[in-house]
């Protein structure tokens, strides 16, 4: 049985916000710099936060050329404008809140390469970067295709390489750590270890291993569970995508740097301190990888090999150090589902995979409307 000092102090906040990733932990930033007398708490269901925002490939992109014109397709010209700006703004307001030296950001530009299957693309990259001009002062994307040889890639298997030098790359682990602790100098509570089982107007029910079974109170709910929000929220339109990532041991000479992209986006690798970092392959087995559950499926890894040997390096004198995957939510379309639930819930989730890029700028909009409730 609680104490009454227990209750008093332990079990009712202003706002609480559900989940410790990206978008909830800046909710919580985002309401203690506009509210700093709030009390507000993060309630995660693990020890560290689970699911994309740990265990991404720490790419801090806005989209390929590829991947925009195909979300022109999807959504139309204005839409993928949107998108756009949302996902510049977003790690704008990540740089300048967290700083590029701490989490180890750096731009070094980034790089798409097209395959004899996409060259039409390459068409299209002018108009492309006369619609981004709205928020760009300078051409986006350009032909690097006298790098294709200098980079060691397959020149059989690559036809063109289209550069975007506002690209960057970070340290996903450093990002996150700061995170949580520029919450907790802000006066923020995190809470950790903990599943929320249920939430019914201001109320959560939440459970401990320890089986301890409690209820917080808080006026404003943020949900920010991202790929496993259809347990709380089952009516909200997102479905789970798995992710597989996997990190070489250190190559000798590795002969390029910066962040790549290919087919649509659903391959990408970097470098990191002589090492490749290695994501993707999802699109072979969509159905497969439609999942909320972490493991490793074999036929990605194998083609994420294949690729690697084949496409990227030409040789196989690589070494996997380690593989692990993530956990994404996405809908019909990339955008992402920012809403009023009801009158005491909000939502930002469905984040398509760029949660770096617009964690940020989402946990601000939740923290707005907690602020302003209906």
């Amino acid at each position: 049985m609680l104490s009454f000092w227990e209750k008093q102090s332990y079990l009712d906040y202003d706002y609480a916000v559900i989940g410790a990733g990206i978008t909830g932990l800046s909710t919580a930033i985002s309401l203690m710099e506009r509210s700093s007398q709030s009390k507000v708490v993060v309630i995660e269901r693990s020890v560290i936060p689970t699911g994309a925002s740990t265990k991404n490939a720490g790419f801090a992109c806005f989209g390929s050329l590829t991947e925009l014109l195909a979300d022109v397709e999807a959504m139309g010209e204005e839409a993928m404008l949107s998108l756009v700006e949302s996902r510049w703004q977003g790690l704008e307001l990540l740089r300048a809140r967290l700083g590029d030296r701490t989490i180890d950001l750096q731009v070094k530009g980034g790089y798409e390469l097209i395959s004899s299957h996409n060259v039409g693309c390459v068409g299209q990259l002018h108009h492309v970067n006369d619609l981004l001009s709205t928020y760009f002062n300078t051409p986006v994307f350009e032909l690097k295709d006298e790098l294709i040889h200098s980079f060691g890639f397959n020149i059989s298997q690559v036809s063109h390489l289209i550069y975007n030098q506002f690209e960057g790359q970070l340290d996903t682990g450093r990002m996150m750590r700061t995170l949580q602790a520029k919450a907790q100098e802000c006066g923020v509570e995190i809470i950790l270890n903990t599943k929320v089982e249920h939430i019914e107007n201001s109320r959560i029910q939440i459970s401990q291993e320890h089986g301890h079974n409690l209820e917080i109170k808080a006026d404003q709910v943020a949900i920010c569970t991202n790929a496993f929000t259809k347990a709380l929220m089952p009516q909200l339109e997102l479905n789970p995508g798995r992710g597989l990532v996997l990190v070489t041991k250190p190559l000798t000479d590795l002969p390029f740097e910066g962040t790549f992209h290919m087919n649509q986006g659903y391959d990408y690798f970097r470098d990191y301190y002589g090492r490749i970092i290695y994501g993707g392959c999802r699109d072979i087995v969509f159905e497969e990888e439609a999942t909320d559950q972490f493991g490793i499926n074999q036929k990605i890894l194998d083609q994420l090999q294949h690729r690697l040997k084949n496409i990227i390096l030409g040789h196989d004198r690589f070494e996997i150090d380690h593989v692990w995957s993530g956990i994404m939510a996405f809908g019909e379309d990339k955008r992402p589902v920012v809403k009023r639930i009801d009158q005491h819930t909000v939502a930002g989730v469905r984040l398509g995979g760029m949660g770096v890029a617009l964690g940020s700028l989402i946990g601000q909009q939740l923290a707005e409307m907690m602020l302003k409730p209906q």
